[in-house]
C-alpha cells in the first residue's frame, strides 16, 4: 500500500518538481527559500497585506508554484529573499514536499494533527509530511527552518519528528476518548480555541489527505462539528471508526469509512475563513 502514495493526486501534481533533488533534507531547505509562513512573516522583516496573504487559500501545488515563479523566475532551487517568498501556512510546506517526493516516485502523504513543540503544554493545529524510507514511515516538519528551530528550541531532527511530538489527529482522538489527555490540549492557541470538535475536524482533514485530497486547514464539510460544539453519541462513534482507519492506513483502508455520507468529500467545501463555498 505505501506505493499508492508514490503517485501524485489532484493537489500534488507538478511535473516540474521532478527536477528537484529527491533528498528529504534538501527539499525542506528548498521549501524554506520559496515559501513564507504567514504568521512568521514578521520574524523575517516582512509585512503581509490582505492581497499578498491571499495565497494561503491556494490548494493545488501547481497553482502555488505558478505564484512562486511569478514572484521570481529563478530556478526553484534558488532561495528567494523573504519579501519574494509566497505567503502560506504549514499545510503548504507539507504539500510541497509531498508533491516533490511523489514526483520522484517516493511514497509520501500529508498528515494533519497537532504539534507539541510550538506552545508549552499545548498541541497546536499543524501539518507534517509522512514519507516511506523503504522500511518505515517517518514524519518530516518541512516548515521549520533554522530561525524557527532556534526560536522554538527544537531538540529533535525535523526530518524524523518523534511521534509523541507530532500527534496525528486520529491518535489525538483515540487518546481523548481513552481519557488519557484533555480535549482542551488540542487546538489553536492564537484563536484561543480547542476541544474535541477541533480534533474531529482535523481527523476528517487527515482522512481526506490519506485519500490524496489535501484540503486547507479551514475547509469544512459534512459531519465536521461546529466550533465549541460537543461531540458525543453516534457522532463520536463515527469518529471512533474514522480514527481507527487513519491510525494504520496501510493496514486499514480509509476509503470505505469516508464513503459514509456524513464524511464523504463533496464537490465543494466551505472555506471558513473566506466564508464561502469553493470547488475542490
Amino acid at each position: 500500500m505505501p506505493n499508492a502514495y508514490a503517485i501524485p493526486g489532484r493537489m500534488t501534481d507538478a511535473a516540474i518538481l521532478a527536477d528537484l533533488p529527491a533528498d528529504v533534507r534538501a527539499l525542506t531547505e528548498i521549501g524554506h527559500g520559496l515559501l513564507l509562513h504567514e504568521h512568521w512573516a514578521g520574524a523575517y522583516g516582512v509585512t503581509l497585506d490582505e492581497t499578498t496573504r491571499m495565497t494561503v487559500h491556494i490548494r493545488e501545488v501547481g497553482r502555488l508554484l505558478e505564484r512562486v515563479l511569478a514572484a521570481s523566475p529563478e530556478p526553484l532551487t534558488a532561495a528567494r529573499p523573504p519579501g519574494q517568498r509566497v505567503a502560506v501556512n504549514c499545510r503548504h510546506f507539507t504539500v510541497l514536499i509531498v508533491s516533490a517526493l511523489r514526483a520522484h516516485g517516493v511514497p509520501a502523504r500529508a498528515r494533519c494533527g497537532f504539534g507539541g513543540y510550538f506552545t508549552p503544554g499545548f498541541f497546536e493545529d499543524h501539518w507534517v509530511c509522512e514519507y516511506w524510507t523503504g522500511d518505515q514511515w517517518r514524519l518530516v516538519d518541512a516548515q521549520l527552518d533554522a530561525k524557527q528551530r532556534e526560536v522554538l528550541a527544537i531538540d529533535f531532527d525535523v526530518t524524523d519528528v518523534p511521534r509523541d511530538r507530532f500527534v496525528i489527529a486520529g491518535d489525538a482522538w483515540r487518546q481523548w476518548r481513552a481519557g488519557t489527555v484533555s480535549q482542551d490540549d488540542f487546538g489553536l492557541s492564537v484563536t484561543k480555541e480547542s476541544g474535541a470538535w477541533w480534533i474531529a475536524g482535523n481527523l476528517m482533514r487527515d482522512a481526506a489527505a490519506l485519500l490524496k485530497v489535501e484540503l486547507l486547514p479551514w475547509d469544512e464539510w459534512g459531519a465536521m462539528p461546529e466550533p465549541s460544539a460537543p461531540v458525543a453519541g453516534e457522532q463520536a462513534e463515527l469518529f471512533d471508526r474514522l480514527a481507527a482507519a487513519t491510525l494504520d492506513p496501510d493496514a486499514t483502508d480509509v476509503a470505505p469509512v469516508m464513503a459514509d455520507p456524513r464524511l464523504r468529500l463533496p464537490a465543494k467545501v466551505r472555506n471558513a475563513v473566506l466564508e464561502r463555498e469553493e470547488a475542490i
